[in-house]
């Protein structure tokens, strides 16, 4: 229906075609049939969640499958998409103004527009930022050509790049002891290591995730690697299918610089001026030789040591993207850039929502939950957005989804399974905890935190099965003590006990 100036109206309006906002779009338009539901999205294509698996009572499997948007009008008739970004939110007048011009007036809004990779310095060509699938294509067409690159970062993107990449040195600078601090602790990436060093790669578990292409997108000339639009989040799987080869012969080759960060990068010509010598790839522990070659590219680490690359990888993780939204709204912002979002989803702004990477959950989390910018909580709160959206429409009253009572992930690293559950890394408890481990080398690897008694969090790498009795044991906050370092027993069958 038109309004004032030709103004389209809605009751509801989700901006992002991402995995939060096209599943908070899905939901409402399930709920009110009859009405339009708008999604703005800056991208041709949406993502969208298939075979979606129901793993326990909080651990949920699914693919993240990259479609064009007609397809997500076909399957809801009443989802409007409107393929254009967003210029500005007038919320206290209802109304989003779209780069293309146009305005749009909604009774109920969810921003669910992402976050955009924080790069360790912005506008220059040889650092390329990944997060998006765009990003990953720019990263393969470099790589074809490189023979060392440095990759800064230890959050997932980074744990699963280095493993994928063969045939090109790969200098790994992170700022934490161990690899992959996000997920593990160093005892975990003790595990892990041996598959790093592998130098044949096992033949890798067919994957049935889909290849991520965007139709027609290919020739359109973009810089390769500066990515401005901020795309979607890539998938669990969103290395499959990218040929990840450098020019090298030999498969892995990788040295990591624990506890540094980058403290400057100069391009080639910086680099002569200065008159200080680069260092090769370190072969073993002695003595560090200088590079003779010149490279297009060095880093300078924290640690005084300045390695030439063909180009940095920047996977330090990333930003919520809310710039165009604040311009004249006053919207509470959390300490990580976010929107925040009481325990029903709600910004600070009347009728204003939000859920997944741009959000900041600020209610009062239950001991075993936090927030993580993950596939899985994007789901969860668009689901759990849409409900309460719903909910306030129709003034009824609704309790906080059961998916925010526990911290539950499931994910792959160097083709293992891998679950994390509740405060895995001991999360904000302090010293007040203790830790007991289970490991069979190149097999499994069982981590529990565990304080005054009872279970706070795990980590299971390997087919453990055991995923289901410790969501349970930390749901029910059984205590455990008498049963001492036996809960680890591979002999005990713990499920006997308490299922």
């Amino acid at each position: 229906m038109a309004g004032a100036r030709g103004a389209a109206r809605g009751r509801f309006a989700v901006v992002g075609g991402g995995i939060a906002g096209v599943t908070c779009a899905e939901k409402l338009a399930a709920e009110f049939p009859s009405e339009d539901i708008f999604l703005m999205t800056a991208s041709p294509v949406i993502k969208a969640v298939t075979n979606f698996k129901q793993v326990s009572k909080t651990l949920e499997e699914f693919d993240v499958e990259e479609q064009q948007s007609s397809l997500l009008e076909k399957r809801y008739p009443n989802i409007r998409v409107i393929q254009s970004g967003v210029k500005q939110l007038k919320s206290d007048e209802h109304k989003i103004y779209t780069e293309d011009g146009k305005e749009y007036i909604y009774e109920k809004l969810c921003l669910c527009a992402g976050a955009k990779p924080k790069l360790i310095v912005e506008g220059n060509p040889y650092v390329l930022g990944i997060r998006d699938t765009d990003s990953a294509q720019a990263f393969q067409k470099n790589l074809a050509q490189a023979e060392r690159i440095v990759v800064v970062g230890n959050g997932g993107i980074a744990l699963e790049l280095v493993y994928e990449i063969q045939g090109c040195e790969v200098i790994w600078a992170i700022k934490d002891k161990a690899i992959g601090n996000t997920f593990f602790d160093a005892g975990a990436a003790e595990f892990l290591l041996p598959k790093l060093a592998a130098e044949s790669r096992e033949t890798p578990i067919e994957c049935k995730r889909t290849k991520y292409t965007l139709e027609g997108s290919e020739g359109k000339g973009r810089p390769t690697g500066a990515s401005d639009k901020p795309g979607s989040a890539l998938g669990p799987d969103w290395h499959e299918g990218l040929h990840l080869k450098g020019t090298k012969e030999f498969s892995h080759k990788v040295h990591i610089e624990i506890l540094c960060e980058v403290k400057k990068i100069y391009l080639q010509q910086e680099f002569i001026q200065l008159q200080r010598a680069s260092v090769t790839f370190p072969k073993g522990e002695k003595n560090v030789e200088a590079d003779e070659v010149l490279w297009p590219v060095y880093v300078e680490l924290t640690n005084g040591k300045i390695y030439g690359c063909n180009f940095i990888v920047s996977a330090t993780g990333v930003v919520p993207n809310v710039e165009p939204f604040l311009d004249g709204n006053n919207f509470a912002v959390g300490e990580d850039g976010g929107l925040k979002v009481d325990k029903h989803m709600h910004t600070s702004l009347p009728d204003v929502y939000a859920a997944g990477d741009i959000c900041t959950a600020a209610w009062e989390p239950s001991p075993v939950w936090h927030q993580m910018r993950l596939w899985t909580q994007a789901r969860q709160m668009g689901w759990y957005a849409a409900k309460c959206m719903a909910a306030d429409a129709l003034g009824e009253s609704i309790d906080m989804d059961f998916s925010f009572e526990l911290f539950a992930h499931i994910t792959k690293f160097f083709n293992y399974k891998v679950v994390v559950l509740g405060k895995y890394n001991a999360q904000g408890l302090g010293s007040d905890h203790e830790l007991m481990l289970r490991c069979t080398k190149g097999h499994e690897y069982v981590k529990v935190v565990m304080q005054n008694g009872r279970m706070m969090g795990a980590v299971l790498i390997g087919e453990t099965d055991l995923e289901e009795t410790f969501e349970n044991l930390i749901l029910n906050q059984i205590d455990l003590s008498a049963y001492g370092e036996d809960l680890l027993n591979p002999d005990i069958d713990l499920e006997d006990y308490f299922d």
